[in-house]
Order: C-alpha cells, then sequence, then structure tokens
C-alpha cells in the first residue's frame, strides 16, 4: 500500500507502521574460498527504513542475542542481525579452515548488498566487533557509527586459550534444562540476568539432536584452537586507526577479553572513541538491560555522550 511521505513522518519512534515491526527472518547466499555457503538472519523494524543497524554476534553466538536490543530500536531502525557461518541456522563450512575473518568481512558485504542500502550502523560483540573494526577501517567502507561491545583491536594469547576450554566440545545435553544450566555457567559473566533471559539465550542457542540437545555451532569451529598451540596475540590496531567514524567502546569492568589498558587507549588513537563501563559484568555485556540499551540507543541517536560507569 502506498504512503504518502508526510503521513510517514506522522509516526513518531515507537508508532512506526506494524506491518514491518515484527521479526522475520531471511538468509543470503554468499561466496567462499570451497563454494556457496547460505548465511540467515533476522529482521526488525519497517523494512523501507533506510536507517540499518547491523547486529553481529561473539564467536559462538547468534543473532538472537540481540532480540531485546533489537525491539527496543525498531521504532527508528531497521535492525539486522545474521547468524555469521557455522552458527545458529546458517549453514556449516565443509573446510574448517575456511572460518576466518576475511571471509565474514566479505559475507558482511553481500548481506549489506542485499539490504539496499548504501551506510549501516554497527553493533558488534566480541567476534562481531572485530569483525566491524576491518570493515570500518576499509575505504569506503559502508559503517558509519560503530558500537563494539567488550572487544578492541588487541585480544591477548591468554584470552584466546581460555575461549579455546570450551569451544568445539559437542556436548550433548540430555534435557534443555541442562543445556541452561551449561549456558548459566559459562555465560555468568554477561551480567545479572533474569529467568526469562537465560531461558531465551538457551532456547535460540540449542538444537534438538538424538539424546538431547546442542549447540547451535559447528564444533569445527575449534579446530583452530585443538590443532596448534595459541601463542600470538590477535592484533588489530591498523584498521581500528584508520576507522573516521564514531565510535562506542564498551566494557565490562571485570572483562578478560577487552583489558583496561586496551580500552582507554582506544580513546587515544584513530576515532577516539567513546567509551562506557558497567560495573560487576565481564565478558561480554548481554545488552538485554533497559540501561545498557539506552547506552546504545543514546550513542545511535546522538543523544547522548556516553559516561563511564
Amino acid at each position: 500500500m502506498f504512503i504518502p511521505e508526510f503521513l510517514r513522518r506522522l509516526f513518531k519512534p515507537g508508532k512506526r507502521l506494524l506491518a514491518g515491526s515484527a521479526m522475520r527472518e531471511h538468509a543470503v547466499l554468499c561466496m567462499g574460498p570451497h563454494g556457496l555457503h547460505r548465511m540467515a538472519y533476522t529482521e526488525w523494524g519497517d523494512p523501507d527504513n533506510p536507517k540499518v543497524l547491523l547486529c553481529v554476534h561473539g564467536l559462538t553466538r547468534n543473532g538472537r542475542d540481540f532480540d531485546a536490543l533489537a525491539q527496543a530500536l525498531s521504532a527508528d531502525y531497521r535492525v539486522v542481525c545474521p547468524d555469521v557461518v557455522g552458527r545458529g541456522r546458517s549453514d556449516w563450512l565443509k573446510v574448517k579452515s575456511d572460518y576466518t575473518f576475511p571471509l565474514y568481512v566479505s559475507d558482511m558485504v553481500t548481506l549489506i548488498a542485499r539490504l539496499g542500502v548504501e551506510h549501516v550502523d554497527w553493533l558488534g560483540t566480541s567476534m562481531g566487533g572485530l569483525i566491524g573494526i576491518l570493515l570500518a577501517g576499509q575505504p569506503h567502507t559502508p559503517v558509519r557509527k560503530l558500537v563494539l561491545n567488550d572487544v578492541g583491536p588487541l585480544i591477548t594469547a591468554k584470552s584466546l586459550r581460555g575461549i579455546g576450554q570450551y569451544i568445539g566440545l559437542g556436548t550433548v545435553f540430555p534435557t534443555l534444562e541442562a543445556a541452561e544450566g551449561y549456558m548459566r555457567e559459562v555465560g555468568a559473566s554477561f551480567g545479572p540476568l533474569t529467568d526469562e533471559q537465560w531461558r531465551h539465550l538457551t532456547r535460540y542457542s540449542t538444537s534438538p539432536v538424538e539424546g538431547g540437545y546442542v549447540y547451535m555451532y559447528d564444533p569445527g569451529l575449534g579446530d583452530a584452537f585443538r590443532t596448534m598451540p595459541i601463542l600470538l596475540d590477535v592484533e588489530a590496531w591498523g584498521s581500528f586507526d584508520r576507522v573516521a567514524h564514531p565510535v562506542l567502546a564498551i566494557r565490562g569492568a571485570e572483562s578478560d577479553v577487552l583489558g583496561r589498558e586496551i580500552w582507554l587507549k582506544m580513546a587515544e588513537r584513530g576515532p577516539k572513541a567513546k567509551l562506557v563501563e558497567f560495573p560487576g559484568i565481564g565478558h561480554a555485556p548481554a545488552l538485554m538491560s533497559e540501561d545498557q540499551i539506552a547506552v546504545v540507543r543514546d550513542f545511535l541517536m546522538g543523544s547522548g555522550e556516553g559516561k563511564a560507569q
């Protein structure tokens, strides 16, 4: 149905047309070194809204982590939350060594082209933030604002070895309750969540199999951690220094992934990020609480500078 532009302007934030407010599921075909693969994504808000926020998750997570944030921002943004290949509803790659950041960046460029927009704002948690740094540091980047959730341009080898202790184990949990118990254990650093929020994260992170439930990511993601010792840090300062648009760097005050020294340095180099820290939280803030969502909204909407807490 055609709606004149002047009528669209009558809809205040929070009152957009209901036709575009529900979550929608889609997929896009992407090209890798060994063929095509399908990347799934969820979308919230008005599909005709030119303001797009891309939310990209952490290493073994998926796009449904952002449901609460996406709902909260869908009055102002078309919010798109992909499942990075090998996670969630996306395909698993046959050649596990293809799970690399260049491929992830390429997939996101393909997704942005599918969305039909010139520019996006970006929110990335952990791995999703690193992908964002690499893309935002490119010439002609489509990224206009960048929110980094508990990740910076340097991740130490020690942190990576800690991640390698749990990734790719392929554990089968006999019940959904058992899977939730594991989620609460490994995700304790996410911060205080409600029972409903833990259930949400578990429900959209697991899949039923014979004998119980497994987490929805390719165990092959852990191959790199198992086949060789991790001796070197992951470093992306060069890309970060080339970012020419506003950056918000969120940190969990107890984070063992984004060191405080690195976080503070992000305010001094390159785009000179605005800094926000949440006390009593580690890696990584879940961005499900009202106060955390408000920090993201204020930065993206330009109504707040962000204040260290």
